[in-house]
Parts: C-alpha cells; structure tokens; sequence
C-alpha cells in the first residue's frame, strides 16, 4: 500500500471519527432522558428510521440531529433543476459554473436545515405525556439556540462529506450514512438478544431474520458486481502506439449504474416532510404523518416508485454515451459492427437504459420488500433492505476505489473511457 492511498485512508476516517464524536454532543437546554424514552418508544414509526440515519443522534438530541439529508435534499432539487433548465445545467459543466452550483446548494441547505430545526423545536415544546415538553428553558432563546446548534452540526456534516470526496477514499456523504448506520448495528443486535431472552422474540423469527439478511446481501452482492463488457477493438496503428501500455478492450456497463444515490435520495424525500409532520398537533398532518409512517403500505409504494424514478434520473447523470462515443473514437477504438460517433452512443445509451431498467427494479425490490418482511417480524430498521443495501453498496464501492487507487501506479489505460 503506497503512502498516498493510506494517507487518504487515514483522512477518511479522522472526519468519520469526527462525526461519531459530533453525535455526543447535545443541543443545549433539552431534557435528555425525556427524549431518550421518547425514542425508546418510537423506535419502530419514522423517527426510529429517521434516527437510524443520524447514526442515533436524533436520540441523544445532538447538534447533527439532522444529518446530512437536508444536504441531500437541496442536491436532489438542483439535480431536478439542472435538468429542467439548460442554463442551470450549463453552469454545471462549467468550471467557474460548478462552484457557483455548490454554492447554491449550500444556501438552499441553510434553508432546509433551519426550517427543519424550527420544526424539531416546536415538536420537542409538545413532547411527553401532558403536553409538558423536553424544552427547559425559554422557547423563544431554545429556537435560537437550536437553529444554530443543528445549523452549525450540519454545514459540519457537509464540509466533512466534501473532505472525504475530495481528500479522502470514497463518496463523503455516502460514508457518512454507512458510518452512522452501522454504528447503531451493535445496538440493535443487543436488543434482538434482549427480546429474544424476554421471551418477546423466538428463536425462529431471529432465525427468519437471519436468512433474509443473508439473501438480502448476497443479491446485492451478485448484482453489483454484475456487468455488461462491450468488446472494443482497436486500428492497428493504436496498438503499435501503445504496446507499453494496458489498452482497455472493453467498455464495463453496471447493472445498477446508478449505485446507492436512488435509496438515499428517496429516504431523504420521504424523511423531510415526516421530520415537519411530527412537531405539529393538528389532525390531519398527524393523519398524513401517520400513513407515512415507514412499514405502512403508503410508504412503501412511494419508496418503490422514488427508488425506481432516480435510479432512470441519476443514471442519465451518470451515464454519458456521448461522451464515452467521443473518447473511443479519439483513440482510435470501436465496437465491432458499429460505426464510431452517433451510432455507437446510440448503441451505449440502448444497453444502459435496458440495464437500468433491472437495476431500477433491483434498488426498489431490495429497497422494500425486505424491509416488509423485517417490520412484520418486529425487528429493527437496521436489517431492513435500505440499511443492509446501503451498507453494502457503500462498502463495495469503497473497495473498489481502494483497488483503483492501489492499481493506478501500476499500469495506464490510453485517455478516459472507463466509466
């Protein structure tokens, strides 16, 4: 392992130790046992799936209660927006464009995260039985305190994913969630034990568990080490140019192109309009609330269709044909029995958009019908299809990239045609 990849190894978990000590650090004037049982009993409707998320953070009321999803919130409508507006995507493309669109990004994540404090504050005035609250002190001076508190942890969580991305191993934001997720798996293995031992839980729904875990990960390790190879062949003038060189001789296609953005994105969807819901007392946003409620059948259907919708969304992004076509063509390779340019980005785009329709269909099966299955069981989010998918997923990929890096030293490819 040279010095460079571990160096980054090292960066990337400094900032995710970071973030765990960040959990522990409460927001200031709250009633912390109060909200600890409120949790406790919870700990299977949206906020239970909500604290998962934060890595059990929400429980413990701590400055990054609320994650990084408003981060991903705001990039899901930018996302939406670049596509919709040419001149919004335009900038994206651009260099001096690209900070302006990050920019933007972070203002609009200001605004979802204060939003979505003042809306925790006024549900933690309500919270407890009679209506006496887990606010100790002023309210007006708690809105305050809590909106810079959740404000400050947030922009925190976003600067450390930026880090990762950039400095360290893998997708920061992505890490992020995997680390707060699986922080919470020892809790929740506890817990199975404990009801197992309480006679609340028998042995053989812990053993139902186990098995669907079991095919759960195996699936998704099966399908996203699944690729289509398009051969390449190459003029001979190529080849003499580039003897010393490793010369690609195909284009790998992943069944999910998309990876574990469409999962994360349609949980952050789903989580920001449950997290506002929750801190109001009227009948009908607690009706609305209610059927949302993660397990219910309305859920569940709108996860399957989100998960499906983004996966098409960002494997448009993810994926570009043309300028794939573009490379190959420069470098003087082809696909055998397709003329290079137009034709051959047709051919591409034909292949990915026919696999992503399995891999869309692949991330809202295991996005969903685990998780039923598990919640009918009575067991924790966290060997549900979304938290094992995204665990895998993220452990994957991180693999991958420790590999690329380990490799790039070692041999060259002519030009950028992989994906």
């Amino acid at each position: 392992m040279n010095s460079t990849l571990t160096q980054k190894i090292l960066i990337t978990l400094g900032f995710l130790f970071a973030y765990r000590v960040l959990a522990y650090i409460p927001v200031p004037g709250v009633d912390l046992d109060m909200i600890k049982q409120f949790f406790e009993q919870n700990s299977n409707n949206a906020l239970g799936l909500a604290n998962m998320f934060s890595g059990n953070a929400i429980s413990r009321l701590s400055i990054i209660s609320l994650g990084i999803m408003p981060y991903i919130t705001a990039s899901i409508v930018m996302e939406l927006l670049a596509a919709t507006f040419p001149a919004l995507g335009q900038m994206k493309k651009e260099r001096d464009g690209m900070q302006k669109y990050m920019q933007i990004i972070r203002y609009f994540t200001i605004f979802i995260t204060v939003v979505q404090a003042i809306g925790v504050s006024f549900g933690l005035q309500h919270m407890g039985s009679g209506g006496q609250g887990a606010v100790l002190i002023d309210m007006t001076s708690f809105i305050v305190i809590a909106v810079f508190s959740m404000l400050t942890g947030t922009m925190l969580l976003m600067w450390f994913g930026e880090q990762i991305t950039q400095r360290g191993i893998g997708n920061g934001i992505s890490l992020i969630i995997f680390a707060g997720i699986v922080s919470g798996i020892p809790s929740a293995i506890g817990n199975t034990i404990s009801q197992v031992n309480a006679g609340s839980m028998d042995f053989a729904t812990v053993l139902g568990i186990a098995i669907i875990m079991i095919v759960t990960i195996l699936t998704i390790i099966y399908v996203e080490l699944g690729e289509r190879r398009i051969p390449i062949s190459y003029s001979r003038k190529t080849i003499m140019q580039n003897q010393s060189k490793k010369v690609m001789n195909y284009i790998p296609i992943r069944i999910n192109i998309s990876g574990v953005i469409p999962p994360i994105f349609a949980s952050a969807i789903l989580m920001f309009p449950l997290t506002i819901l929750k801190a109001s007392s009227n009948p009908i946003l607690t009706a609305i609330s209610d059927a949302l409620t993660p397990g219910g059948v309305l859920y569940n259907v709108l996860m399957f269709i989100l998960v499906i919708f983004f996966a098409f969304f960002y494997a448009s992004i993810q994926f570009n044909a043309k300028d794939i076509a573009e490379n190959l063509k420069k470098q003087g390779g082809f696909i055998p029995a397709i003329r290079p340019g137009k034709q051959t980005a047709e051919f591409l785009n034909d292949v990915a958009s026919k696999l992503t329709v399995w891999g869309a269909l692949y991330l809202a099966i295991i996005s969903t019908v685990p998780f039923i299955i598990i919640n009918k069981l009575g067991a924790s989010f966290y060997f549900g299809g979304t938290a094992v998918l995204i665990v895998v997923q993220v452990a994957l990929d991180t693999m991958r990239k420790i590999e690329a890096q380990r490799v790039m030293g070692q041999y060259q490819t002519p030009g950028n045609i992989g994906l």
